[in-house]
């Protein structure tokens, strides 16, 4: 058993945000409920951002700690930073966002409200995210309380936009981002993992962060869709929605069609640029096969229109569920 110095350990990965991360530190600096650190994984800046985090060092009413790698990738910080973090929850925000005022003290009461027998299933206490105006980003739950897994939300409750909130940090350690894929690994599929594993989700309609629009944002650099530096992690997500997903097929069953043309056409772009996807990860179910099959048409049809249209323009999208590279 683990012991905690903090409930709450506030872990932000970053890269020459220091324009930016001055937002996250003021969130904290206003937050109503006090036990947490903040851990600041530098992925390498060339800005001012050490001397920056020096400065509030001494200033803070909370402990700050900085922590320098060189530069790799966000997922390799965020892996450094839930190695580091010495609280029992992980709240992990981008360096260009911020937490609501009351964030940590709400999060800290819906863990007080499950059971302490039960606590042991959880692996998160996941909220919403909203704009500056106060507009809620994508849907809200079905009910203010559910207790279900993260797939179940995503597959038969049909949830989507972004959403926020925090995680067992010994979990998390049991479910590292995968550092040996290079470059960009989707988010869901680790909390996929967790989810398969049988851990539950505790999800509330209640505001845990402000979300800002930016060009260079994290969602932004995980969501694009065109054939270039994301495509590997792109089709590997498509392929864990038809290898480890299929349960939930009969609950969303366009979804899994549209992820079996993205299976194809992610896969094409791999091949056209001399890549060949990780051992052990090719389909193997014949529904799975199958349901590439019958979207191959499609898969192929949307790789050829990514290359009339080339790089996709600059956008900043939503997504589902809870970390290009160097701008973390």
């Amino acid at each position: 058993m683990a012991c905690w110095r903090h409930l709450f350990s506030v872990v932000t990965p970053t890269f020459n945000r220091a324009q930016t991360l001055g937002r996250v530190y003021r969130s904290l600096q206003e937050q109503s409920f006090q036990d947490f650190e903040w851990v600041v994984v530098d992925d390498g800046s060339t800005d001012h951002t050490r001397a920056l985090v020096r400065g509030w060092q001494q200033e803070a009413s909370f402990p700050i700690r900085y922590v320098w790698q060189p530069n790799q990738h966000k997922k390799t910080a965020f892996n450094h930073g839930v190695r580091e973090a010495r609280g029992e929850w992980l709240v992990a925000i981008d360096s260009d966002d911020e937490l609501s005022p009351d964030a940590l003290y709400q999060m800290a009461l819906v863990w007080e409200q499950i059971p302490p027998a039960q606590r042991g299933q959880y692996v998160a206490i996941t909220g919403l995210c909203a704009r500056p105006d106060g507009r809620i980003v994508g849907d809200m739950y079905p009910q203010d309380v559910m207790d279900i897994t993260s797939l179940d939300m995503t597959f038969r409750h049909h949830v989507r936009g972004e959403k926020f909130g925090c995680l067992r940090t010994d979990v998390l350690r049991q479910f590292p981002f995968p550092e040996d894929i290079p470059g960009f690994v989707p988010e869901s599929l680790v909390w996929r993992a967790m989810a398969r594993a049988g851990y539950l989700t505790r999800f509330v309609n209640q505001v845990f962060r402000v979300y800002h629009d930016s060009a260079d944002g994290l969602s932004h650099q995980g969501r694009q869709t065109d054939g270039g530096r994301h495509a590997l992690g792109l089709w590997l997500l498509a392929r864990d929605t038809l290898e480890s997903c299929l349960p939930w097929l009969r609950y969303q069953p366009l979804s899994f069609l549209a992820a079996a043309a993205r299976y194809t056409r992610f896969g094409l772009h791999l091949k056209a640029r001399g890549l060949i996807p990780p051992q052990g990860r090719r389909l193997t179910g014949t529904v799975s096969r199958a349901l590439v099959a019958l979207m191959w048409p499609a898969g192929a049809a949307l790789y050829l229109r990514d290359r009339l249209r080339g790089p996709s323009a600059p956008h900043k999208q939503a997504v589902t569920g809870v970390p290009q590279s160097r701008k973390p």
